[in-house]
C-alpha cells in the first residue's frame, strides 16, 4: 500500500465524512469511524491498483521503498475515490478533489512515458529491450581458406 487509512482520513474534514458515508446516518461515533475506515481502505486498494497500472510499465513492483511523491498521489487518488462515491459537484469544493486527481493521473502518465522519474533505481521489464540485444552463435564452419579447391 502506498498510503495508510490514517493518512487519507487526515485529508478529509468531518463534514465531508458525512457526505462520503451517504444517505446512511450513523449516530454512534465509533461505528461511524469504522464505516469510514472500511470505505477508506477500499478506496486505497483501488488507488494503489490504479497507480500500479502506470508504474508497471517502467518499474518492478512492488516498490521496495515508496517515494514520497507516490504517497502523495496515492492519498489524492484515494480521497477522490471516496468523494466520488456520491458524485462530484464541479462547482463546489469537490472540484478541488477532481483537480488533484487529474494532476495525479497526468503525473502518472508522464512516469509511464518515461518523461518523469520517481527516483527508484530498479527499472523493470521494458528497459531491457530498449538497451539493444545480444546474439551468440557457434564458430564459423565455412571460410575462404577451408573451401579452396572445391
Amino acid at each position: 500500500m502506498y498510503c495508510t487509512v490514517d493518512e487519507v482520513l487526515e485529508m478529509i474534514k468531518d463534514d465531508m465524512k458525512n457526505v462520503i458515508i451517504g444517505d446512511e446516518y450513523i449516530e454512534d461515533e465509533q461505528e461511524r469511524e469504522e464505516k469510514i475506515a472500511t470505505l477508506c481502505d477500499a478506496a486505497i486498494v483501488d488507488a494503489c491498483a490504479e497507480i500500479d497500472g502506470y508504474l508497471a510499465k517502467r518499474y518492478r513492483l512492488p516498490l521496495r521503498k515508496v517515494p514520497q511523491v507516490i504517497n502523495k498521489f496515492a492519498k489524492d487518488i484515494s480521497v477522490y475515490n471516496l468523494v466520488s462515491r456520491t458524485g462530484i459537484d464541479e462547482s463546489e469544493r469537490e472540484k478541488t478533489f477532481l483537480n488533484r486527481y487529474n494532476a495525479a493521473i497526468k503525473f502518472l502518465l508522464d512516469v509511464a512515458k518515461g518523461t518523469i522519474s520517481i527516483g527508484v533505481e530498479d527499472i523493470g521489464g521494458g528497459s531491457e529491450a530498449a538497451n539493444g540485444f545480444k546474439m551468440k552463435s557457434s564458430g564459423r564452419v565455412f571460410s575462404r581458406e577451408n573451401m579452396r579447391g572445391w
